[in-house]
């Protein structure tokens, strides 16, 4: 059972009799509880979302160091981060799907226990094998963090206020996010690369806590027996679509998996179609299905999803690119590149909030389309920029960026979740969640890809980047096309 929404309360009815003064009083406290309440499991699950960004922003200092400390090649590098994305969108729609059986709150703090599992085997890495283990362990445990929560708010909150909630609940990101590099930086500078990671595990600790204490036990609770449900859940559709997406990514940089040269193995391509064909075809046919087949015909929101993951190849791209660019063309510290970092999460921060408010009056296509344009332009412009511009040129085009970004996300999440049926959301804030970080996926194994073929080639370090940067810019271009179709609820 859920807590009554914010929009939920029904004022008295007026009437004469012996003590209105007790019933009207008695009507306020019942309004004042459930707005309490309301903002208690707003901020519990504030908290979480922390944890997604800190860690994001922050390891993304440590890139460079941790290229240079094990000697990788650019496509081995994305791997830190693809080893923690892959598991982390693979998960997302079994957390959502769970989520709608289980219970919400013991799968947030299921996750946040994996999480912090995960980020103490990185801590204690001494090689790359081990290192990327803990990355898995951490992506798996993080995965639930944004389904379940999205699930909840729309599930929580009505739609009148919807937009706003996401955008209170969105905007932590982008302010940790904005924190989080000089942090990092410093860490980085003292400790080594391992300090970008411990502020994350103090932070799952505290956020475990949190959850328990302010997200009630009977919150988004099991709709039916758990064991039941586990027998019941369509295992093999999850083995199927996490199939075809892992597969997608092998190939986009198989070099780790199969030791063939990235976008060349075949056969990882053939598996991810004939994966994703299998998996349309028996969800047809699942009594219970992973994801509901009507979800694929929701054009609102596969619209909204396919822009929301063309968003995140830009993230992914310019999240991996921009590091290593601001350390092997301008030859920075780990200090100042955290100072760089916290520019574009900074920007996203500043609009983040204020566009979900606004998207609730407005026309939510045109915060879509703007923020694609703005994304397409400042990838365009890093592809022309010589090796003698200044920081302060590249901390505007960041900042560019990051205002772009945060202009459309809150005002995505609540597109896509508009049409969807009260006893889907968390399935389908699971499968959206899901592709817009195979979307980063993509961005970040990508463009290792294609910066280690440039180098390769023997092409100078500057136009390999500029190169790598106009490749990724056409991706929030091509999102711009269907963001134009986008229709309100």
């Amino acid at each position: 059972m859920f807590y009554a929404p914010l929009g939920a309360y029904k004022a008295p009815r007026l009437s004469f009799n012996l003590n209105p003064p007790v019933q009207l009083s008695s009507s306020f406290g019942a309004m004042s509880e459930s707005n309490r309440s309301d903002r208690s499991i707003l901020i519990g699950l504030m908290l979480p979302a922390m944890l997604m960004p800190m860690l994001s922003t922050m390891s993304r200092v440590a890139l460079p160091m941790v290229r240079d400390t094990f000697a990788l090649t650019a496509d081995l590098t994305a791997w830190v981060d693809v080893s923690f994305t892959l598991p982390f969108m693979l998960f997302m729609p079994v957390y959502g799907r769970l989520g709608d059986g289980l219970g919400a709150r013991r799968l947030l703090l299921l996750g946040i226990s994996f999480f912090t599992l995960g980020t103490a085997l990185v801590l204690d890495s001494a090689t790359m094998h081990h290192l990327l283990v803990g990355r898995v362990i951490q992506g798996i445990g993080l995965a639930g963090m944004s389904p379940l929560s999205i699930g909840l708010i729309a599930s929580l909150f009505p739609p009148q206020t919807r937009g706003q909630t996401m955008g209170t609940w969105s905007s932590v990101g982008p302010i940790t996010g904005f924190f989080g590099p000089l942090g990092a930086g410093l860490l980085v500078g003292a400790w080594g690369w391992q300090g970008a990671f411990a502020p994350s595990l103090v932070c799952g600790l505290i956020a475990f806590g949190v959850v328990y204490r302010l997200i009630p036990a009977h919150t988004h609770d099991a709709q039916t027996n758990s064991m039941a449900f586990l027998r019941t859940f369509d295992w093999g559709g999850m083995l199927l679509l996490a199939g075809a997406a892992s597969s997608l990514v092998f190939y986009l940089s198989s070099r780790a998996i199969t030791g063939i040269a990235p976008l060349r193995d075949g056969r990882l391509i053939g598996a991810a179609l004939l994966f994703l064909l299998f998996f349309l075809w028996w969800e047809k046919r699942r009594r219970n299905p992973f994801i509901a087949p009507s979800l694929f015909t929701n054009g609102p929101f596969l619209r909204g999803t396919f822009c929301a993951t063309m968003r995140m190849v830009s993230m992914g791209g310019i999240g991996f690119l921009i590091p290593l660019y601001l350390v092997d063309i301008k030859g920075i510290q780990p200090a100042e590149l955290g100072g760089m970092l916290m520019i574009g999460a900074g920007s996203m921060a500043v609009v983040v909030r204020l566009a979900g408010s606004l998207a609730d009056r407005w026309s939510s296509r045109w915060f879509v389309v703007v923020g694609l344009l703005g994304q397409t332009g400042t990838l365009f412009a890093f592809s022309h920029l010589p090796a003698s511009t200044s920081l302060w040129h590249i901390g505007l085009a960041l900042s560019a960026h990051g205002l772009s970004a945060g202009l459309m996300l809150a005002t995505l999440h609540k597109v896509v979740m508009g049409r969807v049926e009260q006893t889907e959301t968390g399935t389908a804030a699971g499968l959206y969640s899901m592709c817009r970080f195979l979307g980063a996926a993509t961005g970040t194994a990508l463009s290792g890809v294609l910066l280690q073929g440039h180098l390769d080639a023997a092409l100078d370090l500057l136009t390999a980047y500029q190169r790598v940067f106009g490749v990724i810019a056409l991706f929030p271009a091509l999102g711009i096309l269907i963001a134009l179709s986008l229709r309100e609820d």
